[in-house]
């Protein structure tokens, strides 16, 4: 908690410098202060700062780290800055990228761009960026880095190390050295630890590690986020179909997956792009905004049509009117809960056949014990403010309907968009309020109708 407070100040304390410094026109002393920047932190600067600013920054940034700090922008930033600069910084930004990180950049680039980058790498390295590129970037092949160095079963460990020390250095993130047959088909790995601390007379084979399965290419980014979590690994491999050793993914990519997943679900239950730029144009974001804003306004007016079917019970029952809000607030938080709970349950794969219909009947329980507890509440109050022992028995009612309608739709809603192809966490929220709102009304103005006229 404390290293996270840390963080955020001097996130904070690197944006405030830096805008002070744009402001006042010091050029020389704003290219300082962003060279003792990590390109992440460069990244969040510009990403924090208005346009006109972010492209006078972006001038002074060095460029051997432009590359770096482009893949660390969101998708609108990325464009805008890639804007800005002429075929040939382009190209020389691409050089010193790994090979995963090319291929998520040269999906942004421009065709002539892209023609020149392909054309400036030797055969090896662009078989090797096509066998990236050959997959959807959100898979376990498009996450991929190719920079894996294989060795042979059949060899002892001291042969591996004279290799090792031969080659000079090893790729970023390298926890174990994977092992293929002469097919080049996965067969386990070698860990760095235990090639450092056994007899190198041993062959690889003696000492390897066989029970760490290949990942397939097509696995989802969400899944291979999983897989790492569940298994504390640092580097996977990456096989293809008929268990031919494709590369690897590090824990790197793997944090960068798990962070864009967060905001995805964070932006989408406002119905935002999470790659958004905040400093985006006042009129892009209010095209972008008003269509959400278009669809809450249809469900709003299906509530407010419900509503209007108990004109004249709210003429002539004024505390109906004054407490109707109760009723739908209880049951838009009830049914928020359990909502949030079903989709981090998808998200986490926690949820399938055999155990929904338990968690639909745990749900629907602490809706009715809440809406029990809570409906005794509520009546006791409302009986004593309007001196009316029916309104709050018909106000209690209401609730007990209300939260166990809610949490039937907090579980169902993500269930039925899932299975629609449509993400939960961007629809799931305004279908939920929509039946809390609608249930909520026609139960407690309905039983008030019956009962009260």
């Amino acid at each position: 908690m404390a290293d996270s407070h840390k963080d955020t100040t001097q996130a904070q304390d690197h944006l405030h410098k830096v805008s002070d410094a744009l402001a006042s026109g010091a050029a020389s002393r704003v290219r300082r202060l962003i060279h003792n920047l990590r390109p992440a932190e460069i990244a969040h600067v510009l990403e924090s700062i208005p346009k006109d600013p972010r492209i006078i920054l972006w001038e002074l940034v060095d460029p051997d780290d432009r590359g770096e700090v482009l893949l660390h922008v969101g998708d609108e930033v990325r464009s805008g800055l890639i804007k800005e600069m002429e075929a040939g910084e382009l190209v020389a930004l691409t050089e010193n990228l790994d090979t995963d990180d090319l291929a998520d950049l040269l999906q942004d680039l421009p065709g002539t761009v892209i023609h020149e980058v392909l054309r400036s790498m030797d055969l090896q390295n662009r078989h090797r960026l096509e066998s990236v590129l050959s997959y959807s970037e959100d898979t376990a092949g498009g996450l991929m880095n190719v920079d894996t160095i294989t060795v042979r079963a059949d060899v002892s460990l001291d042969v591996v190390l004279r290799y090792l020390r031969l080659r000079g250095n090893l790729p970023d993130l390298t926890d174990s050295l994977m092992v293929v047959d002469r097919n080049d088909r996965y067969l386990g790995l070698l860990p760095l630890s235990s090639l450092l601390t056994t007899d190198p007379e041993l062959s690889v084979a003696e000492v390897m590690v066989r029970d760490v399965e290949g990942i397939p290419a097509e696995t989802t980014a969400v899944q291979v986020a999983k897989l790492f979590e569940d298994r504390d690994l640092i580097s996977a491999p990456v096989i293809d179909q008929n268990g031919r050793l494709l590369g690897r993914i590090t824990i790197d990519d793997v944090v960068d997956v798990i962070r864009d997943e967060a905001d995805h679900s964070l932006m989408s239950m406002a119905g935002l792009n999470e790659e958004g730029d905040i400093f985006a144009p006042v009129f892009a974001s209010t095209r972008r905004r008003s269509i959400w804003l278009g669809i809450n306004l249809m469900t709003a007016l299906l509530a407010s049509w419900v509503i209007g079917l108990f004109e004249a019970t709210l003429q002539q029952i004024v505390a109906l009117a004054v407490l109707m809000p109760i009723v739908a607030s209880m049951g838009g938080i009830a049914g928020s809960q359990t909502l949030t709970i079903v989709i981090r349950g998808l998200a986490l794969n926690q949820i399938g056949k055999s155990n929904s219909r338990l968690l639909m009947t745990k749900e629907l329980a602490v809706g009715a014990l809440n809406g029990i507890l809570w409906s005794v509440v509520v009546a006791v109050i409302a009986a004593l403010w309007f001196q009316s022992a029916q309104v709050g028995i018909i106000i209690g009612a209401a609730i007990i309907i209300n939260l166990a309608f809610a949490a039937l739709a907090g579980f169902g809603i993500p269930l039925m968009l899932q299975r629609m192809g449509i993400d939960p966490a961007l629809a799931g929220s305004v279908l939920l309020t929509t039946v809390t709102d609608v249930i909520g009304f026609l139960a407690f103005l309905g039983l008030g109708t019956i009962f009260l006229l």
